[in-house]
């Protein structure tokens, strides 16, 4: 799933969700799991399509795996946004 559409990676309200809480700092799955009504392994399912559509990071820290917010998908959003701050009323 490499490549993945950005917009449609923040059409779910969970990966939303999950996005809010990495803007404020790294996060393993288990704290973010924390945080929503969805399982773990939902979580990393959720994760798996914000890494794949480039709107999160992931690194090794001994056994743990640390997701961060970032990446090119965040790029294409805001391109595809911007185009609209110029329309007049």
């Amino acid at each position: 799933m490499a490549d993945s559409d950005p917009f449609l990676a923040v059409a779910d309200p969970n990966r939303r969700r999950l996005l809010e809480d990495l803007r404020r700092g790294p996060k393993t799955v288990g704290q973010l799991a924390a945080g929503l009504t969805v399982s773990r392994p939902a979580v990393s399912q959720h994760l798996r399509v914000l890494l794949d559509a480039g709107l999160a990071t992931v690194k090794a820290e001994g056994t743990k795996r640390i997701y961060a917010a970032g990446g090119p998908g965040f790029l294409k959003l805001n391109l595809w946004v911007d185009q609209f701050w110029e329309l007049e009323d």
